[in-house]
């Protein structure tokens, strides 16, 4: 299969903090990778470097077949990136972000009107939700709807998600699992970076854990969890990246609470 995605020995640093160490992997046409760390791994510096918003400080990356470095512009243009921060333009409408979004990818707008309506539609917002109110006053959950429309907009071949279910309520959350798996079946490559591990286990094809800039496993969820005697992917996570110690301090603390 095409390899959409081909990372080889990515690096980020910051002096002398390593963010990034020496990364390298691929990712073909169609499927859904999981992107999996602790607080502090690297996870969002490395979208954010595969999206073209941080320079690497080493390494190389190539979006469907574009240099990362040397053809910047032509990798923003065939990615679609939701942001853990969903950071909007809060002093617009939500149709004007929307609008706004779809000019800088050159959409007609007569194209971008009907984009918008589906994507509305599928999210359950009302077309005056878009018109009359300011996204500053939206909620969390209305925002995020609004920033992963704005990722899919233009139609990319490689979609990077940071933390998409934060603020969605359950019904929007079996939605958005559904649409990425529906994506992923018409061929788009999903990066899929999230904390919520069952999830991350019941829709993703294949997981990476990093942990302080390096990669540790790389495969096939239910056979990283058979390999490691783990039981679940959220065990094996626990498992290679210390929260197992954390257990025990919790544990530990609330002790202090006993009579």
């Amino acid at each position: 299969m095409r390899q959409m995605i081909s990372v080889k020995s990515l690096s980020k640093t910051y002096g002398s903090q390593v963010a990034v160490n020496d990364l390298s992997f691929e990712v073909p046409a169609g499927q859904i990778l999981g992107f999996l760390g602790p607080n502090g791994a690297g996870k969002s510096t490395t979208l954010k470097m595969l999206t073209g918003m941080l320079d690497p400080t080493g390494g190389t990356a190539t979006i469907c077949g574009f240099d990362l470095r040397q053809q910047t512009l032509e990798v923003k243009r065939h990615v679609g990136f939701v942001p853990e921060s969903g950071a909007v333009f809060e002093s617009l409408t939500g149709l004007e972000y929307l609008e706004m979004v779809a000019a800088l990818y050159a959409i007609p707008e007569e194209a971008a009107r009907a984009r918008i309506r589906q994507f509305i539609a599928f999210f359950d917002l009302s077309f005056e939700t878009l018109t009359d109110k300011l996204l500053g006053a939206y909620s969390k959950g209305m925002r995020r709807k609004v920033v992963i429309t704005s990722a899919l907009l233009h139609n990319p071949p490689v979609v990077f998600f940071d933390e998409p279910l934060d603020g969605l309520d359950a019904n929007a959350a079996v939605g958005f699992k559904a649409l990425i798996q529906t994506l992923a079946r018409e061929g788009k490559t999903i990066v899929y970076s999230s904390h919520i591990l069952d999830v991350v286990e019941r829709v993703c094809d294949r997981v990476i854990i990093i942990d302080k800039g390096r990669l540790l496993v790389d495969g096939r969820p239910e056979e990283l969890v058979a390999s490691h005697g783990s039981g679940t992917l959220e065990h094996l996570f626990t498992q290679l990246t210390g929260g197992g110690e954390l257990q025990r301090r919790a544990e530990d603390f609330a002790k202090t609470f006993r009579p």
